[in-house]
């Protein structure tokens, strides 16, 4: 059987901590910034844990 490929979009998104968490950037702050609040990007500027939900399928696109 050929090896998995890594799905490199999900690569490029998510990182993985020493741990082994997953960490991902949170949406909303590509562009329009001029109308969000300060208060609403700084909070968006932090990286979060992907969901539990979700956690096991990025795995397997990332060939853990």
């Amino acid at each position: 059987m050929p090896k998995m490929k890594t799905h490199r979009g999900a690569a490029a998104r998510i990182k993985v901590t020493g741990s082994g968490r997953l960490r991902r950037r949170q949406q909303n702050r590509g562009h329009i910034m001029e109308k969000k609040s300060s208060v609403r990007t700084r909070r968006l500027a932090r990286e979060v844990d992907v969901a539990p939900g979700d956690a096991n399928r990025i795995k397997r696109m990332l060939g853990m």
